[in-house]
């Protein structure tokens, strides 16, 4: 829902004055209070997208033990800068 604030110079009006209206006019819309809620939200995953991820990783970590008990596993390096 788009919520359009507009503001109209009045003639005896400075052009700081009109951009502090505009700006307290916005701050009372509540515009910039959605858009920082909004900023970071992640949508919720659905149970089924969940579960096959769980399974998926299960069937990785259960596929590594099984490699790393044989001793087939490729040595874990870790690269420095």
């Amino acid at each position: 829902m788009a919520i359009n604030v507009q503001i109209e110079k009045n003639p005896n009006e400075s052009s700081a004055n009109v951009i502090r209206r505009f700006q307290k006019r916005v701050q009372n819309s509540g515009i910039v209070r959605r858009l920082r809620d909004s900023r970071y939200y992640k949508r919720i995953k659905s149970a089924n997208v969940r579960q096959t991820a769980r399974l998926n990783k299960l069937t990785k970590k259960t596929e590594y033990d099984r490699l790393y008990k044989l001793g087939k596993t490729p040595e874990i390096t870790t690269k420095r800068r």
